[in-house]
């Protein structure tokens, strides 16, 4: 293998240059594969350059902002590209968002134009109410030309703006400048010895921090980035793909990586895996243990700590000597160009093995980094010690060894991480507290187990009536994205209170009950039924589930569909995707699935047959094989 270089000392660049730089040393290189679509980095590189020279057509010069709205794969990247080498500020929209959402992003961002493709267009106009420009990669002309612009983009013009939860109830943008973009790109391909055979798995979406980072950590460093839809491919698939596609750097949110411990296979399976990264959440010794387990010692574990505001805050690769501790989750050590302390109340530095807020100082947080991050809020606040320096204060609690290894110990305030998607509580109450039927509200993460966190709402109603939850999870969401709505609510009477301000701790924790629907409990009136009931059951963690109730108003969400839909195939041995689920989504509704393909089922030593032949082909193989088993059926 021959190791990225990477320059020393590192120099001020903007996205596009650095990138130009990867074109100009490995042109014929695998830049992205997805779904059977792949490009090199010349291809790449040719064809954002059609995307950068189409976009000033309709946009002049200049740092505008410019929104992407795209399925997670090929096409947003390509896009995100040319959008950047157009010296356009990018902000990539959450296709899964509610519209209200997006148009609140479009109008705070002042988006000018939007990119996206067929698939999208007409949402992209709706959004944009018709009156900015929506330019459709796909009808781009490619007799456009594909050579450089050779624009000047300065490394701190803005490259990124991100949103996330916010405490005032509405998303809040962070930017990002290129300069951060590619230093981070670069030190974190050196910190895990990037080189040219590496191929990286990219499961987060671009529209959020990891995933950004993920796809220039590739992009910026010469190496294959391969986007991967757990959403729509689920478990099975993507154990299938990770040895098809020989991935050797696998980032997963721990929620995805708990879902293996459902996957047979031996933990020699991946031969090309060398690092597995978890982040997103805390992990616990179970995760550790179940790493252990489906992985040898060839394949390390990366545990870590960022956040939206600075990103990269620690981590530590380890092996399967590492000691776990008896409290808490490990995050390592600071990452480069940042170091780690340990607060008390006042704000003061106290030493090893004392518990206090972790906190963060950098050179690289400066007056301005701190005003575009909510220095005015307080997260982040000047270094008495350091005068070229701010500190940044996480809100978790943690503590530190003698030798600055950190262990993360809780939150501190209501910012919470689910299935990997950092969730301020008090934009979820305001959200729910502006349903007509809704008088007062709070909301809770509680821990399921082997850490994963889920939420209840607690709602007052405005009146003496049933609640119906199917249509307060509709209203919900036109308004936040799925994860950010509860999984199951409670009607109180009121809501406990202290000195005036909602107890949150004296709030009852749920049980495993049927939520109380509108709609009446139908019991299984088959086996079919009864044993897809049983499997609801499980996964979702409730006593009893009615043959008509809704998956998704049963607190189910698109993880813990595929979680379903892998048990369905490994009960009944038929072949579903995962939008079956979307698709047919009560008990008996999805019996009726079943009952119509049993005649179709695979005998277990074909299914194992045909999956094992699946591993061995090229992507084009499959989608040739699955277009022959179309047709026959």
């Amino acid at each position: 293998m021959t190791f990225v270089e990477h320059q020393a000392p590192m120099r001020e660049q903007s996205i596009p240059e650095r990138f130009e730089e990867m074109v100009a040393r490995f042109p014929d290189r695998l830049a992205i594969k997805c779904a059977g679509r792949s490009f090199s980095y010349k291809e790449l590189d040719r064809a954002s350059n059609r995307i950068a020279r189409s976009l000033l057509t309709v946009e002049n010069l200049g740092s505008g902002s410019v929104a992407l709205l795209f399925d997670h794969g090929v096409n947003v990247i390509v896009a995100m590209m040319g959008a950047l080498k157009a010296g356009k500020q990018v902000c990539v929209l959450d296709s899964r968002a509610p519209e209200v959402r997006m148009k609140f992003i479009i109008d705070d961002c002042r988006i000018s134009a939007i990119l996206t493709d067929t698939g999208w267009c007409d949402l992209a106009q709706k959004v944009f109410c018709n009156y900015r420009n929506v330019l459709n990669v796909d009808e781009i002309d490619q007799t456009i030309s594909p050579a450089e612009l050779g624009l000047p983009i300065a490394p701190s013009h803005i490259a990124f703006i991100a949103y996330t939860s916010g405490s005032t109830g509405q998303p809040r943008g962070v930017s990002r400048t290129h300069q951060e973009r590619v230093a981070r790109a670069i030190s974190s391909g050196r910190s895990r010895n990037l080189c040219g055979d590496d191929r990286l798995s990219l499961l987060h979406s671009v529209a959020f921090g990891s995933g950004g980072a993920d796809l220039f950590m590739a992009l910026l460093n010469g190496v294959a980035v391969l986007p991967f839809d757990i959403a729509s491919e689920g478990i099975l698939n993507l154990v299938q793909w990770l040895k098809r596609e020989r991935i050797t750097v696998f980032h997963a949110p721990p929620a995805v990586f708990r879902e293996l411990e459902n996957v047979e296979y031996s933990p020699d399976h991946f031969t090309d895996l060398r690092l597995i990264r978890l982040s997103g959440a805390p992990i616990t010794e179970r995760d550790f243990e179940l790493y252990k387990k489906k992985f040898t010692r060839g394949t390390l574990l990366e545990i870590g700590m960022g956040s939206t505001e600075v990103e990269a805050i620690s981590n530590a690769v380890v092996n399967h000597d590492f000691l776990f501790p008896k409290e808490g989750s490990p995050i390592g050590y600071a990452r480069e160009g940042r170091e780690l302390l340990i607060l008390d109340d006042e704000g003061q530095e106290i030493p090893p093995g004392e518990v206090g807020e972790i906190a963060v100082r950098s050179r690289e947080f400066t007056e301005d980094f701190g005003r575009q991050r909510d220095l005015s809020e307080g997260k982040f606040r000047r270094d008495p010690k350091v005068a070229d320096a701010l500190i940044y204060l996480t809100a978790d609690v943690g503590t530190r060894s003698n030798d600055g290894f950190v262990i993360h110990l809780g939150r501190k305030d209501f910012m919470v991480k689910i299935r990997g998607y950092r969730v301020e509580l008090g934009e979820i109450e305001r959200a729910i507290a502006s349903h007509p039927d809704i008088n007062d509200v709070g909301v809770v993460a509680w821990d399921r187990g082997l850490g994963e966190k889920y939420l209840v709402g607690y709602v007052v109603l405005r009146q003496q009536m049933a609640l119906n939850v199917s249509i307060l999870n509709d209203f919900l969401r036109t308004k936040i994205p799925d994860y950010m709505v509860p999984s199951t609510f409670i009607v109180l009477p009121t809501l406990p209170l202290t000195n005036g301000k909602l107890d949150r701790s004296a709030l009852p924790k749920p049980g495993n009950s049927r939520p109380k629907f509108t709609v009446a409990y139908v019991a299984p009136r088959n086996d079919v039924e009864k044993r897809l009931s049983n499997l609801w059951r499980e996964v979702l963690s409730l006593d009893e589930v009615g043959m008509n109730d809704n998956f998704f108003d049963l607190g189910g969400h698109s993880l813990a569909a595929s979680r379903v839909i892998s048990r369905v195939i490994q009960t009944f041995q038929l072949e579903l995707p995962v939008k079956a689920l979307f698709d047919a989504p009560t008990v008996a509704e999805m019996a009726a699935v079943i009952t119509e393909h049993q005649g179709k089922q695979l005998g277990e030593a074909e299914l194992e047959r045909r999956l094992g032949e699946l591993e061995l082909m090229s992507d084009e193989e499959a989608q040739q094989l699955v277009a022959k088993e179309t047709v026959k059926r």
